[in-house]
């Protein structure tokens, strides 16, 4: 007898995935009512009365089975409802017996109309699952009990085996507490039921499960297909039905096989051709056209269509790889016809008009010539009067506004004069009358025409027209700006090291001021001081705004600031890239017809109109040349009409001609009233005589001269210095204060006084320190070659220079913060466009630089399609974990693979972001625009994705709840992105982007990992949605499966739409973040 307790197979292990569904049971059927009608008892004497009564009681059955449902469906609610959402319907797929009842018929006459005696009663079933559950589901039999226990061991406790009450006994399925006695009439189980090792009663197998009669394997002595023995000793032992139900791990002998579909738990059809029937099916289904499907086809074959799918993106993506620039190419062209047409016109009627002008001369000289002769033919008499003296011509004005310049260049008060027509402007229409392309064009050609002729009426100036319309009373101006310092000094807050020092001087509108001296003097940080930009450092001194203490960022609007660097887009056309400033930085209220106007203007200028439509260029890309280049940093300020211009070496690089094309322009925008300053290394003599002021800088950042750059060789020979022949001025200065060349020695002159030599020279106040050092200097004049600060001075400790670092770091850091955050008035009366119309602006740029960019993002698109096919050949779907597998690597590479492609978004834009920000472009705009440019990538990539893993995986899950998981995975990983593109450097945000994604998905699928640290994790919720999506494609024998693997990974089926949610929200919180960081972080 106790052999017999385990006469069963051994199972795999994995049915400790079956564990917690079992006690959950157990809590339900501990109270479960399992019927409403009377007793089955009442039935067995009329169960012999034929077909029609067999009928009628298996009906009889099935409607108390299927009322069980409002019964336990609030207990369900409280216990299953992680598995199960939706009770009657989870219970319809699984006991929904009305198509066919012929297994309850076929029972009824098998046991005479004993089947109502041999069903478990509610007190059966929870001995059965809290037995399986107490063993820890490792081994194979139940508890002893009141039928089956070493005294009393009938033959219905074998498995596949039950037996039935005594006739006087009556059976109650809803009691959930007494067991009852069953050891008469015991039979082989019927098919359609399964009855469990070691108790005696039948349970009715779900729908999609197949539970015949077993067959005896000689062989094996095995019920076949399922795996308990016959006990032995008793030959009349025979086979019976199935004697588990379980995950299908653990009896994945009653589920309907692969290839065949069982419309009842008593019948199994093969799959037919061209249609397919997976593992547990109750109904075979349709094929895909063109898609492989034999006769017992467990699984269509869609990869054809996936194959299909590969071959059309990958000719969609070459054809995009080799023709995305053609798009705006086109658009182009139109737009250069319609310019060219416009400046033909302009051209052609300025023509007309010389030509006209000229021939009215001419013919009104000739009527001059012969009234003359005329009168000289038919005078009578000569006049008497003696001839007039001829009248002194009075100087114009503009010659008065020239003579005035020259007698005294310190003021600006000769700019307020009339030139040309005064009707010329009024009769001008209006920019804002203009709306089509072509009048828009021709408005504008017309007018620089116009400003041509006006030049050549003047041809002593080297000005543009466009001085008429800037000084003109009854025409817009632009306002004045002039920068006056005294003792501006730069001292860093940690080491105390003087950056400037003691700089005393002015800057006045309509002068263009050069910056010079060695490597080292602070030319850039005087710059960055003048522009409100010096961060980190103790600025004392004063710096007045037009005669008032104003800070200067309250102009930054009208202040243009050149940076050494050529920050440039290079994948827009230099057009584009000087437009795009002039929409955004111009006032909002001036009509796109004056704006045209303006950028036309520039371009002409800078003499850039040859390569007007050609992409500027990158590193990878070849575009302009180094001179255009420039050319086109300095026309990205020079555009916005500035009132202040601070160039940072904008002659840098570039050869004569160049660098006097583009001093040529900036010297037109001084006759304009703007304030020029800039940054120059060793100009040529011409260059150098066409600037207005020099500011000479020596070492330590102590201004040697300031003034006019006619007065400098005068300064010097005072002190000396004389410049030898055929040795350019600029350079000999600078050679001087590097200590390459030395003065000579009649000049008596050390090039370390000649700070002090200026400050004495213009009566300043001189530190303390520079006097002490003044003996030292002399003698080290007169030979002693000693060290002008002496030896005595101590040497710094390491630790001091790493605190001062420390602390001059931190003190950086605390001014940019104030930077960013603080908030200044404006005083520059220039209403620039809003931050809606900004972005409107930043969204066409930035769709037209991910045009130009469709290759690296074809190339993207490609490796996703690639990733797609692996993944779904290599990672089949399981159906144990509902393709689990295929899932995690799903998201691990769609995670790493879009986090990637988010890099580029904002690591390679940061100089440009900087530079656009300074000048008060909107931040929010900035950041929506490129956001909003990439959600088209992220709608892109998930059908990219998809169109290879889903048919070559084939998921029961639809393709629809895959997309929207994966649009939701794509959103949340770019948000990531975007903060590591922000927050990190190149090389570790590309770390960060790869570790990520693997970590987190090991933390949120490890068993042992906390339940809040998983739910921390964005992985664990893209990849319980694939899963839960997944599952509730398995029903009816499926079910306990379900809920065994749910609750393993503890994932509620209900969570559908929360992890969609917390996807999303992930992306909108870690946008936010990086932001924050975005407007935080400045470059060092």
């Amino acid at each position: 007898m106790p052999a017999a307790w385990s006469r069963r197979r051994p199972r795999p292990a994995s049915r400790v995935a079956f564990l917690p569904v079992a006690l959950a049971l157990v809590a339900i059927l501990g109270h479960l009512p399992l019927g409403r009608c009377q007793d089955y008892d009442d039935y067995a004497d009329g169960s012999s009365g034929g077909q029609g009564a067999s009928s009628l009681f298996a009906g009889v059955i099935y409607d108390r089975l299927m009322n069980l449902t409002g019964t336990f469906a609030k207990d369900i609610g409280q216990h299953l409802d992680f598995c199960v959402q939706n009770t009657d319907k989870d219970w319809n797929e699984a006991f929904n017996f009305s198509s066919d009842l012929s297994f309850l018929t076929n029972c009824m006459k098998e046991t005479n109309g004993d089947l109502s005696r041999r069903m478990c009663t509610a007190a059966e079933i929870k001995f059965y699952f809290s037995s399986f559950y107490d063993n820890g589901g490792q081994k194979n039999y139940l508890r002893p009990n009141k039928n089956c226990n070493l005294t009393s061991w009938v033959s219905g406790c074998e498995p596949g085996w039950s037996c039935s009450v005594s006739e006087n006994e009556k059976v109650n399925l809803k009691d959930s507490k007494v067991v009852p006695i069953r050891d008469v009439n015991c039979r082989p189980c019927c098919e359609g039921f399964f009855c469990p090792h070691g108790i005696t009663c039948m349970i009715p197998c779900p729908l999609g499960a197949y539970c015949p009669l077993g067959k005896l394997n000689k062989t094996t002595g095995v019920c076949d297909p399922y795996n308990y023995q016959l006990p032995p000793g008793q030959p009349n032992h025979t086979c019976g039905s199935a004697d588990m139900w379980a995950d299908v791990g653990t009896s994945s002998e009653i589920f309907c096989p692969a290839g065949y579909y069982c419309p009842s738990t008593i019948q199994k059809i093969s799959c037919s051709s061209g249609y397919y029937c997976r593992k547990g099916s109750t109904s075979q289904m349709r094929c895909f056209q063109k898609s492989s499907c034999p006769p017992n086809s467990s699984n269509q074959d869609i990869t054809i269509f996936g194959a299909l799918l590969m071959v059309a993106l990958s000719l969609l993506l070459l054809i995009i790889y080799n023709f995305s620039g053609q798009i705006l190419t086109s658009r182009e062209r139109k737009q250069a016809k319609s310019r060219e047409a416009a400046a033909r016109h302009a051209r052609e009627t300025a023509q007309a008009r010389e030509r006209w002008k000229t021939a009215k001369d001419v013919a009104k000289k000739h009527a001059v010539g012969l009234q003359t002769q005329l009168s000289r033919t038919f005078s009578r008499k000569k006049s008497s009067r003696p001839p007039e003296p001829p009248k002194k011509k009075e100087p114009s004005n503009l010659t008065k506004m020239m003579q005035s310049l020259e007698e005294n260049p310190d003021t600006y008060e000769g700019f307020n004069v009339e030139i040309g027509d005064k009707n010329l402007k009024k009769n001008i229409p209006k920019g804002k009358q203009m709306h089509t392309r072509s009048q828009i064009f021709k408005y504008a050609y017309g007018q620089i025409e116009k400003e041509k002729a006006m030049q050549q009426q003047n041809k002593n100036l080297t000005f543009s027209g466009v001085i008429s319309m800037a000084t003109d009373t009854e025409i817009r101006t632009r306002p004045m700006i002039e920068v006056a310092f005294k003792d501006l000094t730069l001292t860093l807050k940690g080491s105390k090291k003087k950056l400037l020092r003691s700089i005393t001087g002015k800057l006045m509108p309509g002068r263009v001021a050069a910056v010079m001296g060695p490597s080292g003097a602070g030319k850039t940080t005087f710059l960055s001081a003048l522009a409100g930009k010096a961060t980190g450092c103790a600025v004392s001194g004063h710096v007045l705004i037009n005669g008032k203490a104003e800070p200067i960022r309250a102009y930054k609007k009208i202040i243009g600031f050149v940076p050494q660097d050529d920050i440039v887009h290079g994948n827009l056309t230099v057009e584009e890239n000087i437009w795009f400033s002039a929409r955004c930085r111009l006032s909002a209220e001036m009509s796109k017809a004056d704006k045209v106007l303006v950028v036309e203007r520039v371009i002409e200028s800078l003499g850039l109109q040859a390569v007007r439509e050609s992409l500027v260029g990158t590193v990878e890309k070849r575009g302009i040349s180094g001179g255009q280049r420039k050319r086109v940093n300095v026309g990205l300020e020079m555009v916005i009409e500035p009132s202040l211009l601070i160039l940072d070496e904008p002659t840098s690089g570039l050869d004569s001609s160049s660098s006097q094309l583009l001093l040529r322009a900036l010297c037109r925008e001084a006759l304009e009233g703007v304030n020029i300053c800039m940054v120059v290394h060793q100009p040529s003599y011409t260059l150098f005589k066409m600037f207005d002021d020099l500011i000479l800088l020596a070492k330590g950042g102590l201004t040697v001269y300031h003034g006019s750059v006619k007065k400098v060789e005068e300064y010097f020979s005072g002190l000396g210095i004389n410049v030898p022949e055929r040795v350019n001025p600029p350079d000999y200065f600078i050679d001087i204060l590097e200590g390459i060349v030395k003065p000579s020695t009649s000049a008596g002159v050390n090039y370390k006084e000649l700070p002090l030599r200026w400050m004495l020279h213009n009566g300043y106040e001189v530190p303390r320190d520079m006097l002490q050092n003044a003996g030292d200097l002399d003698a080290s004049v007169r030979g002693t070659g000693g060290n002008p600060a002496g030896t005595a001075s101590e040497t710094q400790s390491i630790a001091g220079e790493v605190w001062d670092n420390v602390r001059d770091i931190v003190g950086q850091r605390r001014d940019e913060y104030d930077y960013n955050f603080s908030k200044s008035m404006d005083l520059s009366n220039r209403r620039t466009p809003g931050v809606l119309r900004q972005y409107k602006y930043f969204l066409g740029r930035v769709g037209k630089q991910r045009l130009r960019e469709a290759r690296i993002q074809g190339v993207d698109f490609l490796i996703l399609c690639l990733a797609g096919v692996c993944l779904g050949t290599l990672a089949k779907v399981s159906d144990e974990t509902f393709g689990a597998l295929g899932y995690t690597y799903t998201v691990i590479a769609v995670s790493l693979l879009c986090k990637i492609g988010a890099l580029r978004s904002f690591s390679l834009e940061r100089l440009h972001y900087w530079r656009e920000r300074a000048s008060g472009m909107s931040s929010l705009a900035y950041f929506l625009s490129r956001d909003t440019i990439d959600h088209f990538t992220t709608i892109i990539k998930p059908i990219v994705y998809l169109s290879m893993f889903y048919f070559f995986n084939n998921p029961r899950s639809s393709i629809l709840d895959n997309y929207i998981i994966l649009v939701a995975l794509v959103y949340c990983v770019t948000g990531i992105g975007y903060a590591f593109a922000i927050f990190f450097q190149p090389g570790s945000a590309q770390l960060w982007s790869v570790l990520l994604p693997v970590v987190l998905t090991l933390l949120a699928t490890q068993q042992k990992t906390s339940k809040f640290l998983a739910n921390l994790c964005y992985t664990k919720w893209a990849l319980e949605a694939f899963v839960i999506a997944n599952a509730e494609r398995y029903s009816g024998v499926w079910l306990v499966t379900r809920c065994g693997s749910l609750i393993k990974n503890g994932y509620n089926i209900g969570d559908w739409g929360l992890c969609i949610i917390v996807l999303a929200v992930y992306g909108i919180v870690f946008r936010c973040i990086a932001f924050f960081c975005m407007v935080t972080f400045q470059k060092h």
